[in-house]
């Protein structure tokens, strides 16, 4: 087995209200623009249907054309700017916890590891594509 690793977590705290940061988290048009872990990537097109037993499919691409794939699971769990529960497509459970302290909110994502790149490599994408969405919430007008 590649990753020995039971779960990765990655983590931000974005300076911004947890209906704001819960908003931008959850609303296609907000996704595709920050779902992406470099400027060597992008989010064309993102669906989300919000209810447990709901699927998502955020379509990501390579801007140089070379790759392309599409990032889907189904919710389990729902708890309103609280906590979202999903399996991938590819069976891995994931859990994302919103919790916010004074202004700020907390952004905890964790994952289970998929074989074919090292753990750490998983965590350090993970943790871009949250940096990345900290900093389009924080530069977002309200």
């Amino acid at each position: 087995m590649a990753n020995e690793q039971s779960t990765i977590t990655a983590e931000t705290i974005v300076d911004a209200p947890l209906e704001k940061v819960w908003k931008a988290w959850t609303t296609p048009d907000d996704i595709t623009q920050w779902n992406n872990a470099s400027d060597e990537w992008y989010t064309p097109s993102a669906d989300n249907n919000l209810t447990e037993g709901g699927e998502f499919i955020y379509r990501m691409e390579a801007r140089d054309g070379s790759f392309a794939f599409d990032f889907s699971g189904t919710y389990k769990k729902i708890v309103e700017h609280e906590l979202l529960e999903y399996i991938l497509a590819d069976d891995r459970k994931v859990s994302v916890a919103f919790e916010e302290n004074e202004g700020k909110t907390k952004v905890t994502e964790t994952f289970e590891p998929e074989e074919e790149n090292p753990a750490e490599a998983q965590k350090q994408g993970w943790q871009a594509i949250l940096d990345n969405f900290k900093k389009y919430v924080e530069g977002k007008a309200s």
